[in-house]
């Protein structure tokens, strides 16, 4: 079905924004992701996936709806569905964006499909994204939002060991807390109440606890690689499968699969696999990244 038939009056756009890609949003980032060696400045290349905190139009406070999203209608779709969850991503990152400098950020949805799935119907909304900066693009970005039905309340996962990696991946173990939440819900500019209102996620949606966001955990994966290697990423495509939850422990971890490509893996508490992702990476040549070691060899993975 067309857009037409399924939200008659409800007509796509491209929706346009410019921003300076500063660094006092950038630190702070640095800061939330507990990055406390990084030092950003003009001149250096954006982390990738860190765009998330830029182009972020301030919607009205009378604008919002009771879940703390914008009321739909307007760029999204008037989806009658009333648990919205981020479903995952494709990112190509042809050039990293610079700061300090000016960059332009045009969006539109380009597909929607309606399913049925094991807790009833479900909608995708699929938006492309295109960032350019010098009139050069540097990103273009596939997000893909699913909306469904609230379904039954939620259990909170049974805490179980984490396996261990394999000998040739790289892995980290974290656990994020009510806080983070809240700063990067702040840094994001993200209203929906399941990442810092406990009482409206447990009573409204049926989580066991406040949900951590999709996009965090997305960019703790790529945190680790730029950690553990000196490549640079020229792909992520990302799969959210389960949510994660505050104040349990999660496991992030990468194996090379081949030449110039990772998979990557997040497991929540219980062992269930709550993201999947993969990495396609090359080689660069930059100034050694601040959240390194001063006597790494690496450089910043971008």
């Amino acid at each position: 079905m067309t857009h037409d038939e399924l939200f008659p009056g409800w007509t796509p756009r491209v929706d346009n924004c410019r921003e300076i890609i500063s660094p006092v949003p950038v630190n702070r980032l640095a800061a939330t992701l507990d990055e406390t060696a990084s030092n950003y400045r003009d001149g250096d290349s954006l982390p990738s996936l860190w765009h998330w905190i830029f182009f972020i139009k301030p919607a009205p406070h009378g604008s919002m709806d009771r879940d703390g999203h914008q009321k739909r209608g307007d760029f999204l779709p008037p989806v009658p569905l009333p648990r919205r969850m981020f479903a995952g991503l494709k990112t190509t990152f042809r050039h990293p964006l610079i700061i300090g400098l000016e960059a332009e950020r045009e969006s539109e949805v380009i597909d929607i499909k309606e399913k049925s799935g094991a807790s009833g119907p479900l909608v995708f909304v699929r938006i492309q994204v295109r960032i350019r900066q010098k009139e050069r693009l540097c990103i273009i970005e596939e997000q893909e939002i699913v909306y469904r039905e609230m379904g039954a309340p939620l259990a909170l996962p049974e805490v179980k060991p984490f396996l261990k990696p394999p000998a040739n991946s790289w892995s980290k173990e974290i656990t994020v807390d009510a806080l983070m939440l809240f700063r990067f819900s702040a840094m994001t500019f993200n209203g929906h109440k399941i990442h810092y209102d406990r009482a409206y996620a447990s009573e409204e949606e049926g989580y066991p606890g406040l949900v951590v966001h999709a996009p965090l955990v997305a960019m703790l994966l790529l945190q680790l690689l730029r950690k553990n290697t000196d490549k640079g990423v020229s792909q992520f495509d990302f799969r959210a499968m389960a949510p994660i939850f505050d104040g349990q422990s999660f496991q992030l971890s990468a194996v090379e699969a081949e030449t110039d490509s990772l998979n990557m893996r997040v497991l929540r508490a219980d062992g269930k696999t709550a993201a999947q992702a993969v990495a396609q990476t090359h080689i660069i040549n930059q100034r050694p990244d601040p959240m390194r070691s001063a006597s790494s060899p690496a450089h910043r993975l971008r």
